[in-house]
């Protein structure tokens, strides 16, 4: 029984297969064989082809046991997309098509992509059912010097292999069905891909570099906009077991002054403040409580205070969001102003920082990078008018990819007074150059950074079930990693640390009617929360690309933590360049089987440490 639970545990999951019903590889020992799978479906040529993809369709996602289970749409197809890992390398995936409507397509297919950079010398071995080029394919087969791929379709099936030598795969086309589609018809094909490759287990090598000691790192914050009627347990379970550094907490503004000859306050001392906007304001009084510094920030306007009707998504051509009235802009300015004086009168807090959502994109407010500077200016001189200390936050973008966003606030010395640090949230654009423009804004403006929103997918609300895969998992944490080394913020605020986006599950969550519990992000988000403060950012280089790490440290009380990715298989790591202070580091794991266990205590020796990097782990080093 022992043995067949081992084998279980090392099946599970080994398949990287993502909740919009795409493949990106098989793991092997950790490490990931890549290709790519999608369902694509041509039009009446090859001119137009849509595909499964992030955020292109609005699928479902769920587990059971070895079976991931992907339901999605494209027009008016309806696909079930089933993933089994059934043997070490091995899959079976099996797509089921159901026609809604009678359409004429060229075809559709399951498209495999295998990259060059893996695959160009490789050697192709393709059997067929027959004698002729026409043959339906039994198996095809690549080979090459570090990684092979076998598909063998479930029945013999026709390929289409396009001679395209600008991409940077070998792309594959087995068709589902083709030409005149009835409504009813329903096509099912199943397909096993088997892997196999070299394992990298060779030693990896950090290098600290203990000269150049960056920006403070704080620790973890949370978002905590109130959504769902089981907020609450996971709010109190996550700031007790939490240590929660930053708090941002939504302003109501749509409920708080719906019209504009409304008087606000007025109306809340009569007895009429709305019951979203009395539980914002004592969630962010919850905060201030704890002594958590509070970021106020608004979604939703009231109707008065834009140009048009209100827009919660985007319209027919793609635009989200309303802009701002230019003729009530002092209205709007008193309008939040207000809002943050009752905060102060009547619960005590005092606002940090203030920002509208996003309003780069326009959830809910839409601005132009001039709007928003002009906005800093003018709702911060109003601020300051009425002796309130709050300041604006620089962004708040919705992705790092939209930094040219801030520059006009930055390049406008009247704006920069009223700016108390720069945001942006974490959802898109991860290469290191976008990532660093966020770096050197803060730095030029000598502001702190902060990651307003942290998460990984912003449609994932959608399929729940995904967060608690452990590619969700890691790749959340390895992202935050990353952030910490390039980016170097002062605080990651996670999204969120409600229901929403839950970092726990059971409890109604998403409805799982079983107990509150912890999954693996949380244990994850602890062990970076436990980060001891008043640590620097230090520069630490690793020589493989599937390890991320960050190094915080303290030259001055000898206090130093080591975070460390690794998305690949275990392998011994030389931990090069500590500082003299550093004479034994406590290791700590959260991965598969273990929560945050304290591995064992390592000694230093010449300014170095060994130790072992388990596969597919977040691992920290710390002298405390």
């Amino acid at each position: 029984m022992l043995a067949l639970l081992s084998f279980q545990k090392n099946v599970f999951a080994q398949a990287e297969f993502m909740p919009y019903g795409n493949l990106n590889g098989i793991r092997i020992k950790g490490q990931l064989m890549p290709f790519n799978t999608s369902i694509d479906v041509a039009g009446n040529s090859w001119l137009k082809i849509k595909s499964t993809g992030k955020e292109l369709q609005k699928p479902k996602f769920k587990r059971t046991g070895n079976l991931q289970v992907v339901n999605t749409a494209i027009d008016s197809l309806g696909f079930v997309i089933t993933n089994e890992d059934i043997g070490n390398g091995k899959i079976k995936l099996t797509v089921k098509c159901t026609v809604n409507q009678d359409i004429t397509v060229k075809g559709v297919y399951l498209g495999v992509r295998l990259p060059k950079t893996i695959y160009t010398n490789s050697t192709a071995d393709i059997k067929r059912s027959g004698p002729t080029p026409q043959s339906p394919v039994t198996v095809i087969s690549f080979k090459g010097n570090q990684q092979d791929i076998t598909i063998t379709p479930g029945q013999p099936s026709a390929m289409i292999q396009p001679n395209n030598d600008t991409l940077k795969y070998i792309q594959l086309y087995f068709p589902v069905c083709e030409s005149k589609l009835n409504k009813g018809d329903v096509f099912e094909r199943s397909y096993f891909i088997n892997v196999t490759g070299i394992v990298d287990e060779a030693d990896a090598i950090m290098q600290m570099d203990t000269t150049k000691a960056g920006r403070n790192f704080m620790g973890l914050g949370g978002n905590f906009r109130l959504q769902n009627k089981t907020d609450p347990q996971v709010i109190d379970y996550c700031l007790k077991n939490l240590n929660v550094v930053w708090g941002r907490v939504e302003m109501p503004w749509h409920s708080w002054q719906p019209a504009i000859n409304r008087d606000p306050i007025a109306a809340a001392d009569s007895g009429f403040l709305d019951e979203h906007v009395k539980r914002s304001m004592e969630m962010a009084q919850k905060l201030y409580k704890l002594n958590i510094p509070v970021i106020v920030t608004a979604w939703a306007p009231p109707q008065w205070a834009v140009v048009g009707p209100l827009k919660y998504g985007p319209d027919k051509n793609g635009v989200w969001g309303n802009p701002l009235l230019a003729t009530n802009m002092q209205q709007i300015y008193k309008s939040i102003t207000d809002y943050i004086i009752y905060l102060k009168d009547h619960y005590n807090v005092e606002v940090k920082y203030f920002s509208f959502n996003e309003s780069d994109l326009g959830i809910n407010i839409r601005q132009t990078g001039r709007e928003h500077a002009d906005l800093i200016k003018g709702l911060g001189a109003y601020f300051k008018s009425k002796n309130l200390s709050t300041k604006l936050l620089l962004g708040d973008n919705s992705d790092a990819t939209t930094y040219n966003f801030i520059y006009p606030a930055m390049n406008d010395p009247e704006a920069l007074p009223y700016i108390g640090a720069v945001s942006f949230h974490s959802w898109r654009g991860w290469d290191t150059p976008t990532l660093q423009k966020w770096a050197d804004a803060a730095k030029k403006l000598n502001l702190p950074l902060l990651i307003g929103e942290g998460s990984i997918d912003a449609a994932a609300w959608a399929y729940p079930a995904y967060f608690e895969e452990e590619s969700y998992a890691l790749e959340e944490i390895n992202l935050y990693t990353r952030l910490i080394a390039i980016c170097q913020p002062q605080s990651i605020l996670q999204w969120q640390l409600t229901a929403d986006y839950s970092p726990l599950a059971g409890g109604g969550i998403f409805g799982d009617n079983g107990p509150l519990r912890p999954t693996r992000r949380f244990w994850q988000l602890k062990q970076l929360a436990s980060t001891p403060s008043n640590l620097y950012v230090f520069p630490l280089e690793v020589n493989n690309d599937n390890i991320s790490c960050t190094a915080l440290g303290n030259s001055f009380t000898g206090s130093y933590s080591f975070h460390v990715v690794n998305n690949s298989a275990a392998r011994t790591v030389h931990l090069k360049g500590l500082p003299n202070a550093v004479k034994a580091l406590n290791i700590y794991l959260t991965d598969s089987k273990y929560n945050i266990k304290k591995v064992k205590k390592i000694k230093v020796n010449n300014h170095e440490a060994e130790f072992k990097l388990g596969s597919r782990s977040f691992t920290t080093l710390s002298t405390n």
